[in-house]
């Protein structure tokens, strides 16, 4: 750990003194990670996998509300590579996000040091690669901000915190999955389900992934890391209290399961309540005609006895789930990462400037699948557009508001591909509806926010569906499901300046075009609303070769 601190010396010549004033950072840690390809079996057949530091998933990284995170990504791959923090809002630094619309990837052989703070965050949150389909190999693991020690969290310390990554698997390559989907064809069902990057033989010869005391409570953070597939996850004989959901407390109520979409986390406290000897987590797909699923051995101390073959049963229907997600509410009187309450911000009295309706769809184009949001397939262009909205060669890359806010159905209809960039008004108070026509559930991620997912209902979103918003304590989050002809209304000020990828956390869907960005620019290009361009930032496409500007001033 490394401490930085400002030194301002004054000098009062009169009586010859000096008074040094010392201001202390928040503090820095410094984590240096080799990306690099390895061997695994996570489904007993040997694969190509991506290493971060010889691990497989990659290190969890540990934070505190507005800590300094100095992460050296060095590229040992044969391909350019970049990480997303999933879900830390970089604010006024959109310069860290590590997508293709906001940074230059990594070139093959070199590296590049990232550097953000989880400014006012706490929570459960997880990395992984953007590039190409760099995510079916690896390189994904936890991130968790804990609370600073002078905010009280709404439970008692847990004996211990425990991450656990669920998601789906291919036993084909990462290379071979992008084949498909440059040729046209989708990647298909999963092979198998993992548990922190393992399948569980269930046949009470897996070794246990964590460790329990009789009595003790324990903090779990459950996220589903896949690409495309809703999970459920439960835990033999022992309930859920969910206490947190993507950096936000929420009510507290008990769970037997969970269902856990693709790019989501959530936060319980299991207590080990239950006779001392093992028992399975199990993680089960949701929602696909054959079901697959996969077990985790939890261990007591101490304890005897094997866990028994008759696993917890999987919940039925996507009705279950969306009363699931209807129970889920936000805590008002706790504490986040600042001391007052999280109720304290009325957002249901706030008046709406814009609403953007995003209506997903799919289609071919030249006999070729693509995936788009109001009739346009996202594509990223050689310059990442961030960089050339920065370098004033916007105009050459991209257009603003190429999409409607309320699309027609022709507009729908007839795909298009090019960059997909909204121009957001600064500070302005947005609803944004995101409507599901199609027969499989969608999980949407918003980057530099979160917002308030205050309805998911059935059928089509007209005006007259606010009545049915909940304007008090809906949970805000950075992701949020849309189920099968349904859709989700989300409220949020964009108050966050930067480039922002909105994007389908189905990563086939992502990959094949289903996202797009929201420029919000600062109207006085002060220091204020956003940071410049970090002189270690790389450069690519039509501003490789310029020199660095610095447009923002004032403080």
């Amino acid at each position: 750990m490394k401490v930085g601190v400002k030194l301002l010396a004054v000098c009062l010549c009169v009586a010859t003194v000096t008074v040094v004033m010392v201001q202390a950072e928040d503090p820095y840690f410094h984590h240096v990670w080799n990306v690099t390809y390895g061997s695994a079996s996570p489904l007993g057949v040997p694969q190509q996998v991506i290493l971060i530091n010889g691990q497989f998933p990659g290190p969890n990284l540990n934070s505190t509300s507005n800590n300094n995170v100095i992460v050296n990504v060095f590229n040992n791959l044969d391909e350019p590579f970049l990480i997303t923090w999933n879900g830390i809002q970089h604010r006024k630094n959109s310069w860290q996000d590590g997508t293709a619309g906001t940074m230059c990837p990594i070139p093959p052989g070199k590296n590049f040091t990232y550097h953000f703070q989880p400014k006012d965050q706490i929570g459960s949150y997880f990395y992984y690669p953007t590039t190409a389909m760099h995510r079916a190999a690896g390189a994904f693991g936890g991130l968790r901000v804990n609370s600073r020690l002078l905010i009280p969290v709404p439970y008692a310390d847990p004996e211990d915190d425990y991450t656990v990554l669920i998601n789906d698997w291919y036993t084909k390559s990462h290379t071979q999955l992008k084949k498909f989907l440059d040729s046209g064809r989708t990647i298909g069902r999963p092979d198998g389900i993992l548990i922190n990057g393992k399948a569980g033989k269930g046949d009470g010869s897996d070794q246990p992934l964590f460790t329990l005391k009789q009595g003790k409570t324990y903090r779990v953070r459950i996220c589903n890391v896949g690409l495309k597939t809703s999970l459920n996850f439960r835990i033999q004989n022992h309930k859920m209290k969910l206490v947190e959901m993507e950096g936000s407390h929420v009510l507290q109520n008990d769970y037997d399961s969970l269902d856990v979409h693709v790019g989501q986390c959530f936060g319980v406290i299991v207590t080990a309540n239950q006779e001392p000897k093992d028992y399975y987590m199990v993680a089960s797909t949701r929602f696909l005609k054959k079901a697959l699923a996969t077990t985790g051995l939890l261990r007591y101390e101490g304890g005897k006895g094997l866990a028994s073959p008759q696993l917890p049963a999987a919940p039925v229907g996507w009705a279950w789930s969306l009363n699931q997600f209807r129970s889920f509410r936000w805590n008002l009187t706790a504490s986040a990462a600042r001391p007052n309450p999280q109720g304290s911000y009325h957002y249901g009295k706030i008046n709406i400037t814009r609403t953007i309706k995003l209506v997903n769809t799919q289609g071919k184009i030249d006999g070729k699948l693509r995936y788009a949001l109001s009739g346009v397939s996202h594509s990223d262009p050689e310059t990442p557009l961030k960089l050339a909205e920065y370098f004033g060669v916007a105009d050459k890359v991209f257009k603003y508001d190429i999409i409607s806010d309320n699309p027609t159905s022709d507009q729908i209809k007839n795909i298009k591909i090019e960059p997909n960039v909204l121009n957001i008004t600064h500070r302005t108070f947005i609803e944004v509806v995101f409507e599901n026509h199609e027969k499989s559930v969608q999980s949407w991620h918003l980057d530099g926010y979160s917002f308030f997912a205050v309805a998911v209902e059935p059928g089509t979103w007209t005006p007259d569906k606010r009545k049915n918003y909940n304007l008090l304590d809906a949970v805000s989050r950075h992701t949020v499901q849309v189920y099968p002809k349904c859709w989700a209304a989300i409220l949020l000020t964009f108050d966050n300046c930067g480039m922002w990828n909105i994007r389908s956390e189905n990563s086939e869907r992502r990959y094949l075009g289903q996202q797009l960005y929201a420029s919000v620019l600062s109207p006085e290009k002060s220091l204020r609303d956003e940071y410049n361009m970090p002189e270690s930032s790389l450069q690519c496409g039509l501003v490789k070769d310029k020199p660095k500007i610095n447009p923002y001033a004032g403080a």
